[in-house]
């Protein structure tokens, strides 16, 4: 199997969660809520939650080859469609990749850091900056449907003189 593409500046993944409790918790909400979780939409979860980084919808492909060529399109964007859908995993629309959502029981939306450097993306897992957005677009009579917040700059460790 290709293996995903690796930090430019060599530094560990300091945002790690555990990969495969986070599939158990998406298969356990998918049979909570009736939904179909095929056996694509698990490989294409999985890949997902296994990226150290953002994975784009075309590394995906290229990741789930199985002897015949790539994936189709269509089918990977479909799954990735299902899982965005349902809260099990974020587009980061900036970088046009996808990242695992680590609370995927609960609907929400948080601000994402991205390393222009090393391509990491953290979630923030605090409400307050997307609560602000959304109550400074109500008092200007704007109905928020979905919000997307993604910050760019440099992490601690690549923001760190060599």
């Amino acid at each position: 199997m290709p293996s995903f593409p690796r930090q430019r500046c060599n530094h560990p993944d300091d945002h790690v969660h555990d990969r495969e409790a986070f599939v158990r918790e998406v298969t356990e909400v998918c049979a909570e809520r009736g939904l179909r979780l095929t056996p694509l939409r698990e490989r294409v979860l999985r890949l997902v939650a296994k990226a150290t980084l953002p994975v784009k919808a075309y590394d995906l492909m290229d990741l789930l080859r199985d002897g015949k060529g790539p994936a189709a399109p269509p089918t990977v964007y479909r799954a990735l469609d299902f899982l965005l859908e349902n809260g099990f995993i974020h587009k980061l629309e900036s970088i046009n990749a996808y990242v695992g959502c680590h609370q995927p029981r609960l609907p929400h939306s948080v601000p994402f850091l991205i390393c222009g450097e090393c391509g990491q993306a953290v979630e923030m897992e605090d409400e307050r900056a997307t609560r602000l957005l959304t109550e400074q677009a109500q008092a200007l009579g704007f109905r928020p449907l979905a919000q997307t917040l993604e910050v760019h700059g440099r992490c601690a460790r690549c923001a760190e003189p060599e």
